[in-house]
């Protein structure tokens, strides 16, 4: 295993640095630090990488969108205790692609209460990889915010080996989690084993009210490998995983997230020749999902439910990627492939006193696609290179809907078994120079992406584009074109670095809801402009003390309406502060948010929506660590220091079931307190 010396905490920038992921290398004993995570800097020009195993401020990560949250410039929509949905830039949704080993798992909710990143547990995998902004083509069509891949990386074995790693967390509001990574081998196959349970009871705010947001999960995953030689993998994996969830901020709560995975893969590399490297992969992704407003919550009627319900959806998702590395000439490289994907939903549901057990799964959609992509490299020059790329996909989807609504409120669906066919066109090109007299990379890129309406676009609003029935019929492939601009410098003393964007989009997809809330929101196509920032630096001050700041700022306005676009976060500072010193580490986050003032009441998108301006607020989380010996360490930390009442800008508006008033906001944890364990072996 590739080794980094960390001699205890890492902060924003060193991180780009130290973190050690975890590489197809010889495995070997690792000798563990108090490491914290206080933020991510990028490693390389739009490319940010961490290691998700290791505790974060605040509390460590319960799903995929709760450390995102790490990386400056993403921001969540709050759900309750777990569960939220990403937001990169104030883009949303499919505009950020969310891979897991490759593979793609959309939530079944139609009003997305599982996310892709609820199925996502950090700590079960190796490496956490970002792009910024359309500036990739190789993981999939429509990623026109950004792309998350959480990765597990094939471990090698020269002979007879095993590694441990496991952790336990325990913390306030009822909070403890267990995590173990097992892998043993030789030079020839190995097996992996990781498995773990996380839960929390509902947490008070800093005023000390109870906030419903009780949740549990849990998953496991096999992976069993041939190594025949040094440069090829062959994996065969699978796994599982389920839980439930409780939410302030909707009227039912998540009773099921059942997960079912199998996936394989192939990996070749070669030294020599055109040919330098192979990749092929299959997978299988299936989302079971349950919401119900009875059996986390007493019932109460409310919200057009008169009488308890429960609803039944499920996803069905299975893909395949193939891709090749070439060497052109010494200073070209080139990336080809195709990536392709099939995806069904089925729905069911019952009220009163029948089950939905008994009631027949019901077809409403299917989606395809196919895509082609080819990525190049050109070294220009020793300090300046070009990267560019282009794809082609071919999308389709299918309504199988014969009506609209439901009981009274049903009408025959106009869409009925018609079927959408597009081609879309996406690529990117982009300068990078590092400059000979300082330590200073430029890069400057343009990118277009085209993007096929989601399922929830086009089959969760109640109405389509001027008061039409159906969305499906209307909504058109949203156009993004961007432009991303950035500098990094790096010394030995000092990491800075900088990016921006501004972009147009075409036929941005949005949501108007009415006066009475989420229910009958219409999708319509807008045009719009973004733009934006992110800043951060990380000064070296001593021997043993780092400090750190980062700044988040997005931008968005609607052209068509002349209103600012909606789920915007506000401008998020961050300042930090690490200690390390032999066995000791200690440090925290001072974080800043400003009010945002610029919002559009009414509108958002098929999760949430602006009611109203928010107010700034300001947290203080601290962390210290010990390492106990080469193979144990304990980290703790305390979040909201202070015991603040506040919440955050993009937040469900708390749900009247749970005592909450129209528009108003659920307050974020107030004082949390926790412990993390971590052996290594």
């Amino acid at each position: 295993m590739k080794k980094f010396v960390t001699p205890g905490l890492i902060s924003a920038g060193v991180l780009a640095w130290t973190a050690h992921p975890v590489q197809a290398q010889p495995p070997s004993v690792e000798t563990l630090s108090p490491i914290v995570v206080t933020g991510v800097a990028p490693e390389s020009p739009l490319q940010f990488s961490t290691n998700p195993r290791l505790p974060r401020l605040p509390l460590p990560a319960s799903d995929g969108t709760d450390y995102l949250k790490t990386i400056p410039g993403f921001a969540a929509i709050r759900n309750g205790g777990s569960n939220g949905d990403p937001v990169l830039r104030g883009m949303f949704g499919s505009r950020l692609a969310i891979l897991a080993n490759g593979s793609a798992m959309p939530g079944a909710c139609p009003g997305r209460m599982d996310a892709p990143t609820s199925y996502i547990s950090p700590q079960s995998f190796d490496e956490l990889n970002v792009i910024k902004g359309p500036q990739s083509v190789r993981w999939g069509p429509g990623a026109s915010a950004g792309t998350v891949r959480f990765e597990r990386k094939p471990p090698r074995f020269t002979g007879p080996d095993a590694t441990l790693q496991a952790s336990l967390l325990g913390g306030s509001w009822g909070r403890h989690a267990g995590n173990v990574d097992f892998t043993a081998g030789n030079a020839a196959y190995y097996a992996r084993l990781t498995a773990n349970q996380d839960r929390a009871q509902d947490y008070k705010d800093g005023n000390g009210q109870r906030v419903p947001s009780r949740w549990k999960k849990w998953n496991t995953d096999i992976a069993v490998g041939l190594t025949p030689d040094p440069d090829t993998v062959l994996e065969l994996s699978a796994g599982t995983g389920d839980g439930y969830a409780r939410y302030a901020g909707r009227g039912m709560d998540g009773t099921r997230f059942k997960r079912e995975t199998l996936g394989l893969r192939f990996q070749k590399d070669m030294d020599q020749g055109l040919l330098r490297a192979i990749e092929a992969q299959l997978y299988y992704n299936y989302a079971d999902h349950v919401m119900d407003n009875y059996e986390l919550r007493p019932f109460k009627p409310g919200g057009g439910m008169s009488m308890p319900m429960a609803s039944n959806v499920d996803r069905l998702t299975w893909g395949a990627r193939l891709s090749a590395d070439w060497a052109l000439r010494a200073d070209l490289t080139l990336t080809t492939g195709l990536d392709m994907q099939r995806s069904r939903h089925r729905k069911r549901s019952a009220m009163g006193s029948q089950d939905y057990r008994d009631q027949t799964r019901v077809k409403d959609a299917e989606f395809d696609h196919l895509g082609l992509f080819a990525e190049t490299r050109w070294e220009l020059s020793d300090r300046s290179r070009l990267i560019g790329g282009a794809r082609l996909d071919k999308a389709g989807v299918k309504d199988w809907r014969t009506s609209l609504g439901s009981g009274m409120m049903s009408r025959p669906n106009p869409g009925a078994g018609q079927q959408r066919r597009e081609t879309l066109p996406s690529g990117f090109l982009r300068w990078e120079h590092d400059l000979d007299s300082v330590p200073l990379s430029l890069y400057a890129g343009l990118g277009h992406v085209q993007r096929m309406p989601d399922y929830w676009e086009l089959f969760s609003p109640r109405r389509g584009p001027q008061g039409s029935a159906s969305a499906f019929l209307g909504i058109q492939p949203e156009k993004t074109t961007q432009l991303d601009i950035g500098a990094q410098y790096k010394s030995d003393t000092l990491t800075a670095w900088a990016s921006a964007y501004a972009g147009h989009i075409q036929d941005y997809i949005l949501f108007d809801y009415p006066q009475s809330g989420m229910a009958g929101a219409q999708a319509r196509n807008v045009q719009a402009r973004i733009m934006g920032a992110e800043v951060g630096a990380d000064i070296r001050a001593s021997q043993d003390w780092t400090l750190g700041a980062t700044l988040a700022y997005a931008w968005g306005r609607n052209r068509s309406d002349g209103r600012p676009l909606p789920q915007m976060p506000p401008l998020d500072l961050r300042l930090s502060a690490d200690y390390a010193r032999g066995a000791w580490s200690a440090g925290g986050v001072w974080r800043l948010v400003a009010a945002q003032r610029r919002y559009a009441r009414g509108q958002g998108n098929v999760v949430g929506y602006d009611f109203g301006p928010s107010a700034g607020f300001g947290t203080l989380s601290l962390y210290g660590g010990y390492q106990i010996n080469r193979h144990l360490s304990l980290t703790a930390g305390v979040d909201n220091v202070f015991d603040k009442a506040y919440s955050e800008h993009l937040n469900l508006a708390g749900n009247s079931g749970f005592g909450f008033g129209a528009a108003t906001r659920f307050n974020d944890p107030g004082r949390t307190v926790w412990l993390k364990a971590a052996l290594s072996f």
